[in-house]
């Protein structure tokens, strides 16, 4: 029962975005750990009794075709995007003060549907976020010119003093997880390290590890920014430039200012980080995630003793 509880879990989680699972991917995000022969016993026999559906080689809550019809398509979209990412992890890599990137979001779930941005994850050096941050979005605004700036959505910073996550809960856990390295100096390794809290969510993760390197030297542009604002006037600026960036978004947030997308421009800052208001999209998907599993606890009551 406990391993039907959790499977039902899993695809409760993934069924909020659309998205059905393999066997392989319901086994990496289960809440246990188990062998992958008593995993299709147990979905075999949640198919027969009717609790979920088999769509082709997917399993999902919905008896819908089309939903195993946009992954495969979502899948195929996202390689090609994979391979601008990663090209693009290399130049935002060789930014002054930047001390790993990772790709995030959907895509790095291997998923991209027709609308998707490539999001980056930004480790910066100790107190010096907010003027990688500040070069880094001048850079966007550069790309906006000629239509590319959806190649770099730099949406969620910390610095080397901030390295860990502060919200524990299943969607944290699930984008730390699923964040895929691509370049760094070992910062990138400490930030999963400062994490390892996620295994509690989903041990088979087992403490991933990202020994990622530099695969290319520093560039002259960012050796000569980081050695000329080594000093006090780089302390001064960087907290000019959190200071400056918190107003303006702070404006934008009173102003119920929305995105492209229709969502609202929030955005959280401190003196080491940059993300996304977790009172919004975080909290949304975990409260739609609660009502789903309190649905499913009320129509199979017997999986869901216990709880």
């Amino acid at each position: 029962m406990q391993l039907r509880h959790s499977i039902l879990k899993v695809l409760a989680y993934f069924d909020l975005f659309d998205y059905p699972l393999t066997a392989e991917d319901i086994l990496f995000f289960l809440d246990q750990q188990v062998d992958m022969l008593a995993l299709t016993g147990t979905l075999d026999t949640l198919v027969n009794d009717g609790c979920l559906f088999r769509l082709g080689c997917f399993f999902s809550l919905r008896d819908d075709p089309a939903l195993a019809e946009r992954r495969v398509k979502g899948n195929q979209h996202a390689q090609q995007l994979l391979t601008i990412a990663a090209k693009g992890s290399r130049l935002l890599f060789r930014f002054p003060y930047v001390r790993g990137i990772g790709i995030s979001g959907s895509l790095s779930k291997n998923f991209a549907d027709e609308n998707a941005d490539i999001d980056y994850f930004v480790i910066t050096r100790s107190n010096r976020l907010w003027i990688a941050r500040t070069l880094m979005h001048a850079f966007k605004k550069l790309n906006f010119l000629i239509g590319r700036e959806d190649w770099y959505c730099m949406n969620y910073y910390v610095d080397e003093e901030a390295l860990k996550i502060e919200e524990m809960n299943i969607f944290t856990a699930t984008e730390l997880i699923t964040l895929m390295p691509v370049c760094g100096n070992g910062a990138l390794e400490r930030f999963f390290d400062a994490n390892d809290w996620a295994t509690a969510y989903l041990p088979n993760y087992a403490g991933k590890k990202a020994s990622i390197k530099a695969t290319h030297p520093d560039s002259w542009f960012k050796r000569i920014v980081e050695r000329l604002l080594d000093n006090r006037f780089g302390d001064r600026l960087d907290n000019f430039l959190l200071a400056l960036t918190t107003r303006r978004w702070t404006k934008k947030t009173n102003a119920g200012a929305l995105n492209k997308k229709g969502d609202r421009m929030t955005l959280q800052t401190g003196k080491h980080f940059s993300r996304p208001d977790p009172s919004l999209l975080q909290a949304r998907i975990m409260g739609w995630f609660n009502n789903r599993m309190k649905g499913l606890a009320a129509k199979w009551p017997e999986f869901f003793r216990g709880e």
